[in-house]
């Protein structure tokens, strides 16, 4: 797996924190300097926490399960629905619904109404319905889009929490931490750590950092899926292959079976005339 690389992070501008007055004193361990009264963050530790996570990123993604990404700023929207989407994975970049995890059951039934308007609509359900409650409907159908059409199909709980700006998305954090899900967070030094798995120290407001922190793990992830398919596609060889040779061994058991009893004819026979011969030397005995 490609390491991140230090030059890109600087040019992304990855280093820059928040004025040294709104500091979380938690993060001082990520930072470097202060300069003109803002806070530099140590971009050598960075690059080594994103390794951290992009390496267990990847291992989620092998076993095949589900990383929820999470950014409802407004500059960081665009950036983390493309990242998401390039590896398949739900996101979430409207606000934050509230108990979308501690309450999951009740996202799902949101997402299966948003479903059943579509198959209504399809099969001409709502033909004779009039102009206004058919605006209705539409509007109900956007709204639920708009909100839940990214995480459309997380049928089950995320194994994971993306999080970019863990300081506005607390929420998504309490709960995630709640339900003891890893929570991957790029963390600025106005935030609090202490309740992320994996911290990513860096500049959460621009949109070039975030964008190549994303890009790192995203590609990770990505590894991640195509080594899981590459081993399902040996397993699926070596059953296949367990079969061939299931197939050919058959022919050989069925022509060694009328040899095998072929052989034990004879024994037979000589185990059935052995009791008439006992007979007959004791009858002899008794004459």
């Amino acid at each position: 797996m490609a390491r991140t690389n230090f030059d890109q992070l600087l040019q992304a501008g990855c280093h820059f924190g928040h004025l040294k007055r709104k500091w979380n004193p938690a993060m001082a361990p990520y930072i470097y300097t202060e300069r003109n009264g803002i806070h530099i963050i140590d971009l050598h530790k960075t690059v080594v926490k994103i390794d951290e996570a992009a390496d267990a990123l990847k291992q989620i993604a092998k076993s095949g399960k589900r990383i929820l990404f999470v950014a409802t700023k407004k500059q960081t929207k665009e950036i983390i629905a493309e990242k998401a989407e390039s590896v398949g994975m739900p996101y979430v970049t409207e606000r934050w619904p509230g108990g979308m995890l501690t309450n999951f059951p009740t996202i799902r039934k949101a997402v299966k109404k948003m479903a059943n308007i579509d198959k209504l609509m399809a099969d001409g359900t709502f033909a004779n319905l009039s102009k206004r409650e058919l605006l209705q409907v539409t509007r109900q159908r956007a709204k639920l889009e708009k909100n839940l059409g990214s995480i459309s199909d997380l049928t089950r709980l995320p194994s994971a929490l993306f999080v970019v700006d863990v300081m506005k998305e607390q929420i998504a954090v309490k709960e995630a931490n709640r339900l003891g899900i890893p929570v991957f967070g790029i963390v600025d030094t106005n935030s609090d750590p202490k309740n992320i798995d994996f911290i990513i120290p860096a500049n959460d407001d621009a949109k070039d950092s975030v964008e190549v922190i994303l890009t790192a793990c995203c590609a990770a992830i990505n590894e991640g899926i195509e080594e899981r398919k590459v081993e399902k596609a040996d397993e699926k060889a070596a059953e296949a292959q367990a079969e061939s040779d299931e197939e050919e061994a058959k022919p050989r058991r069925q022509a060694r079976k009328p040899r095998k009893e072929a052989a034990e004819a004879p024994v037979a026979e000589e185990a059935a005339e052995a009791p008439a011969a006992e007979e007959a030397a004791a009858e002899e005995t008794e004459k």
